[in-house]
């Protein structure tokens, strides 16, 4: 038997070495207990095999028992007696991968609840303390889950993008949720960098998941129930543990082990979902409902009569998160969560009314002229960066004149002063104790950039080509080390950030408004990064900035070698970002992988949002299909941290309200209380530790102090621009938009960009530069026509 696997287990039967047979890297698929060790991390009760269980209130941990454990070559056993219960792990090589059944009886004629029982499906989800930067792209991975109550399944995904991966395919049983448990250790305060390391335990949930009155209270998508056994009865869960190439051939070895593929549009904001199956599983489809949450409760709409052919095209009715759940003639049930959002221009001048009516503080605030909440960091200076381009976007939003005004304050009265020594955008300030933060520089030049692009009759303080000027200044600090005179200063100012987002724009103004010394010092700093950044992507050596590897460095990389021109370097970060940005039936994980915002797998807006954009622009500039599908799953998650709709997070927000964080994990096991939940970062004050320095004045419910950024960098990109293209079968497909047939030779095109702008053809490269809603395509020409 040609088996793909092999496997080693420790001396209580505990998986600790997997690895797929035709691997030429060798790379190990689950947490290896030496490295455990190696790094100080004392969790070997969460290695692949080990479970957690609860019943009548108490809770038992498997490493406290001792398993009878037996293997032969193809096969082993390893089974624990807990109280009235004998619970057993076959793991089984076949030539369709690794076969593990759990089997848990009842040994009593009495019932027995399982309150909650977690088994550890620990892969290799590692960010390695090492600066060997190919180890933690090629011996790691993302690790994207997919829960239904009969089709779970898990991607491991290798962070170079390279393969063979590995995916977990549930056969039997009913699993209700994939929970983690996050170890890390952050040194920021420490003044090393790298300062953050660490990794996640993924955890099956196959009854209950959380302690009596930790459950998120509003998560109607999930069950928490706990599994009964009747006296002698026994219930069993089936996975198989196999390799896969890319997102395609996961579905693909997904369908040899019965999996149904569901398409579905992850966000609506019209009235209509369209649900596509693959043939092999249309023909077994017993019934259809689609649920959704209102102020009365739960409304469940049957959606068997709008099947036809292999697709369900059906009305859609409340706003905020949909269930769909599909039931089989043989009884399984797999499901899709998507989401409905009201317009999406009306939400981003909600949050820029928001903004200017609750955040800005004015004269008479306790930080005069400040919008709240207060931070050293730049990154708080997004939201008055999202007021200015929205304002500049929309001819619609409420008293444009003011908002703008409100933002010119605040940068010439709070800003300036606040970072710079005496205004002087040479000196900045050490807000840091003994050290200023470079990057923080990247949205203050943004800011006053964005303040240059708006209309004189607007600004009071200085003029638009003043701002330009300062603009210049600040940013030429940002990205010239020879202004600085420490190390820190001089390496920080090399490393990318979010500024690739702006810079051509800023380069093309500072140029066309005679600024020649500071186009030309500014120019020459940006080839000179983008030169040394594609010089050494064979390195991938931008995927590690203050953490070991991290979106924040890769995604730039991407985004700013696409828009510089070095394809190949571009084209080498683009792998790691396909590999990063999640693919699931739930929008909400379909996330830029992070996290250590929320210490479980997550969305972070900022980062996440700003991921998104470069998969785009990356994608765009490259003609990369995949990359821009990629980046347009990771905006819907974003904008679901803008929801005032959504229903199924304990965080509610009212219209304009945000918060920065969305903890994907059910349950997050660090903080239960966050499991499926919306938050800001300041929420960790009460964890003690580094989080008592990092958020001072503790939990102040102000979830959005580092948003705005990405909508910024949103609104540049899908928030004007659709995109066409031709998939492998001569079909076409729209990214940001709807088609439809008109006739044999034409496509009608509807844009869902708040603002369109721009309709681009993947496949021919062509940009149609129209501010219509609707454009119509010729398949004979492959031409856009208004």
């Amino acid at each position: 038997m040609d088996n793909k696997i092999s496997w080693k287990q420790n001396h209580r039967g505990a998986l600790i070495n997997l690895r797929i047979k035709n691997d030429e890297s060798k790379m190990n698929w689950v947490i290896d207990p030496d490295y455990l060790e190696e790094v100080g991390y004392g969790d070997k009760d969460k290695l692949f095999g080990e479970f957690t269980l609860t019943i009548s209130g108490e809770k038992i941990n498997s490493i406290d028992l001792n398993p009878k454990f037996s293997k032969s070559k193809d096969k082993s056993v390893v089974s624990f007696n807990v109280e009235d219960l004998l619970i057993t792990e076959t793991y089984i090589n076949t030539e369709r991968g690794l076969k593990w059944n759990i089997n848990v009886k009842n040994l009593s004629e009495d019932k027995i609840e399982l309150d909650n029982l977690g088994v550890w499906t620990s892969l290799a989800y590692v960010m390695y303390r090492d600066k060997n930067i190919m180890r933690n792209a090629n011996q790691s991975a993302a690790v994207f889950s997919s829960i239904s109550p009969d089709f779970t399944k898990l991607a491991a995904v290798r962070r170079d993008n390279t393969s063979p991966n590995l995916g977990m395919y549930q056969t039997d049983g009913k699993v209700l949720s994939v929970g983690t448990y996050n170890e890390y250790s952050n040194r920021f305060f420490e003044n090393v960098s790298p300062s953050l390391d660490g990794l996640l335990f993924h955890q099956l949930v196959l009854a209950g998941g959380y302690d009596k009155k930790l459950e998120p209270k509003n998560d109607w998508i999930y069950s928490h129930q706990s599994v009964v056994l009747d006296g002698g009865e026994q219930k069993q869960w089936e996975f198989y543990l196999a390799p896969f190439t890319n997102q395609e051939n996961f579905y693909e070895v997904g369908r040899t082990f019965g999996h149904p593929r569901i398409n579905f549009a992850p966000l609506v904001s019209e009235d209509e979902q369209m649900l596509s199956f693959d043939r092999y599983n249309f023909k077994d489809i017993e019934s259809i409902f689609d649920q959704y949450k209102e102020k009365k409760g739960l409304k469940e709409l049957s959606l068997n009569k709008y099947i036809e052919d292999n697709k369900v095209k059906f009305p859609v009715n409340g706003m905020g998160e949909h269930k769909v759940t599909i039931t089989f003639k043989n009884g399984k049930q797999d499901m899709v969560v998507f989401n409905k959002m009201k317009s999406i221009q009306q939400l981003l001048r909600d949050r820029a009314e928001y903004i200017s009516e609750v955040s800005y503080q004015g004269a008479d605030g306790k930080v005069p002229y400040s919008f709240s909440p207060i931070s050293n960091q730049g990154e708080s200076l997004g939201k008055m960066n999202f007021v200015l381009q929205e304002c500049l976007l929309d001819p619609g939003v409420k008293d444009i004149n003011k908002k703008i005004r409100q933002v010119e304050k605040s940068a010439v009265k709070y800003v300036r002063p606040k970072w710079f020594v005496d205004g002087d955008f040479k000196q900045p300030k050490k807000l840091y104790g003994d050290f200023y933060r470079v990057m923080d520089l990247e949205y203050i030049a943004h800011l006053f950039y964005l303040l240059s692009q708006c209309d004189d009759k607007y600004l009071q303080l200085h003029t638009a080509k003043e701002y330009l000027l300062w603009a210049g200044e600040v940013f030429d600090v940002r990205v010239n080390s020879k202004l600085h005179n420490n190390e820190r200063g001089k390496e920080e100012a090399q490393m990318l950030g979010q500024y690739f987002l702006y810079v051509e724009d800023l380069l093309k103004k500072l140029k066309e408004n005679g600024l020649t010394k500071e186009y030309e010092e500014i120019a020459s700093s940006w080839k000179t990064a983008t030169d040394r950044v594609d010089r050494d992507s064979t390195k991938l050596t931008a995927a590690m900035t203050e953490h070991f590897f991290d979106n924040a460095g890769f995604g730039p990389a991407a985004g700013a070698l696409a828009l510089s021109g070095h394809q190949e370097g571009a084209k080498k970060y683009g792998e790691l970002l396909k590999a990063n940005i999640g693919f699931s039936n739930d929008f909400r994980a379909q996330s830029p992988d992070r996290w250590w915002e929320a210490l479980s797998y997550m969305m972070h807006a900022l980062w996440g949002g700003v991921t998104a954009a470069a998969a785009v622009i990356t994608g765009r500039e490259l003609g990369d299909i995949e990359l821009v599908k990629a980046g347009y799953r990771g905006t819907v998650a974003l904008l679901y941290m803008y929801d005032s709709n959504a229903t199924a997070t304990d965080r509610l927000l009212k219209p304009g309200e945000a918060a920065s964080t969305y903890s994907i994990a059910g349950p997050n096991l660090n903080r239960p209380d966050l499991s499926r939940n919306r938050f800001g970062q300041s929420i960790f004050s009460s964890n003690g530790g580094i989080f008592t320095r990092l958020f001072p004045d503790g939990y102040t419910g102000e979830d959005d102090w580092d948003m705005g950024e990405e909508l910024v960098a949103y609104l540049n990109g899908l928030g004007q621009e659709t995109y066409l293209y031709e998939n492998s079968l001569g079909d076409y497909e729209v990214i940001n938009g709807k088609i439809e047939q008109l006739n044999e030779k034409d496509l009608k095109i509807k844009s869902s960009a708040p603002y369109p702008t721009r309709y681009i053809n993947l496949n021919t490269m062509e940009v149609l530069e129209c501010k219509q809603e609707r454009v119509t395509f010729s398949k004979e020409s492959k031409h856009f026509m208004m």
